[in-house]
């Protein structure tokens, strides 16, 4: 399928491997950093969500998403793991749970990009627990691609997702993008118990930010691992 992200931010924590490892899938393996592993809050829009060779329908293609992630491997192979997905659409939370097995969940959003900033509202639906985002961030440098064995490349340049299934089964899901064109970003976070909601306690520290206006992607349907 195709997909096409807009105005992403990428908020980032280090966090201490051991406290993480117990909400991982011990199927996977932690993927870390100089010994940090990292918790990725990822606030965008999407448009042009359909099977590919399909047209994009608009009101259905084009929604906000909000997910929560962290750094895996499987072997050799690195990916990244949602601890939750949030997004608008119902069809779409509905197809991506049965098609990819992923944790996605609806939510309340809106999305305001313009005068140089994006403002970006997000809240849990039918949830037993409070999962929030209130936001607003920029760019704040020029663009650059991420540079090879850099943490903005371990970061950001993956090009797959993993799941393991009830049956404790590891599924991959690979993507395809060009590389990513990130700036340097401020952010005003106003409320966040996105992390929270997922049992993990974020570090009392500023984020590492990151920001992309565009990104391109083609997403295949997910092979044992």
């Amino acid at each position: 399928m195709t997909q096409t992200w807009h105005d992403l931010l990428f908020a980032h924590w280090a966090v201490d491997p051991a406290a993480l490892r117990p909400r991982v899938p011990g199927e996977l393996e932690l993927d870390t950093f100089d010994e940090q592993a990292w918790i990725g809050i990822v606030p965008f829009h999407m448009s042009n969500v359909a099977p590919l060779g399909v047209p994009a329908i608009p009101w259905l293609s084009a929604f906000p998403e909000l997910n929560v992630r962290t750094y895996v491997r499987v072997g050799r192979k690195a990916g990244v793991y949602f601890f939750s997905l949030d997004a608008s659409r119902t069809p779409a939370v509905l197809a991506a749970r049965a098609l990819f097995g992923l944790p996605y969940f609806l939510a309340s959003m809106r999305v305001d990009a313009g005068a140089g900033a994006v403002h970006y509202i997000s809240r849990r639906t039918a949830s037993r627990v409070r999962a929030e985002l209130v936001a607003s961030y920029r760019p704040a440098g020029p663009p650059a691609v991420p540079v090879p064995g850099s943490l903005e490349y371990f970061l950001t340049e993956r090009y797959c997702l993993f799941t393991v299934d009830r049956r404790r089964r590891v599924h991959r899901v690979d993507i395809h993008h060009p590389p990513w064109p990130l700036q340097p970003a401020d952010a005003e976070i106003a409320i966040n118990t996105m992390a929270d909601a997922s049992g993990i306690r974020l570090p009392a520290t500023a984020p590492l930010l990151h920001y992309a206006k565009r990104q391109d992607i083609v997403a295949w349907l997910p092979l044992r691992a």
